[in-house]
């Protein structure tokens, strides 16, 4: 695995090693001795999957709220998705930041999400199925969002948008979380 660094501190894009013969690919999708050398400590708890028939669809920007705040590690099984991270970490030096990154079938890219900072998605082509690797249970209780068009951020999502939830439709701005 090779863990290369964000401009949002913590987050890191993760290439993984593929072998591949006549019959397809191997490869490994987790090593907690890995990230722990990079000297991330994270434990699986929870695995979600997300499947988005429709291109343009939007899923976030969501987080949970302390004592459940969660790192995750999001990869792609099926399609393309514009992955988006916000820092909303007040202490950290890239506080209201965001970035996103392209991560597919076709590039076999994960992103390590760290605890405060919200996430979200949009898919690029039809037919997408996302899968998370969580450090920590849901907890609807406390479980925050922004809105995916607070103008705070101004982030590019790159089609136009086609579905979203009413729930992500109603997060509030960040001024107000």
């Amino acid at each position: 695995m090779k863990f290369i660094k964000q401009k949002i501190k913590g987050v890191m894009l993760i290439e993984f090693e593929n072998i591949s013969d006549n019959r397809g690919f191997f490869m490994r999708s987790f090593c907690k001795s890995e990230l722990k050398s990079i000297s991330i400590n994270f434990n699986i708890v929870q695995i979600n999957r997300s499947f988005n028939s429709k291109k343009g669809s939007i899923r976030g920007l969501h987080f949970q709220k302390k004592p459940f705040a969660e790192d995750k590690i999001v990869q792609v099984l099926q399609g393309k998705i514009f992955d988006v991270v916000v820092d909303l970490r007040k202490r950290s030096s890239t506080y209201k930041k965001w970035i996103g990154v392209e991560l597919s079938q076709e590039n076999q890219k994960a992103l390590f999400i760290p605890k405060g900072c919200a996430h979200g998605f949009q898919t690029l082509t039809d037919n997408c199925e996302v899968e998370y690797f969580m450090s920590e249970y849901y907890s609807p209780n406390y479980i925050k969002g922004i809105r995916w068009n607070d103008p705070s951020f101004r982030i590019l999502w790159p089609v136009t948008l086609t579905q979203i939830s009413e729930k992500d439709k109603k997060w509030q701005m960040v001024r107000k979380i």
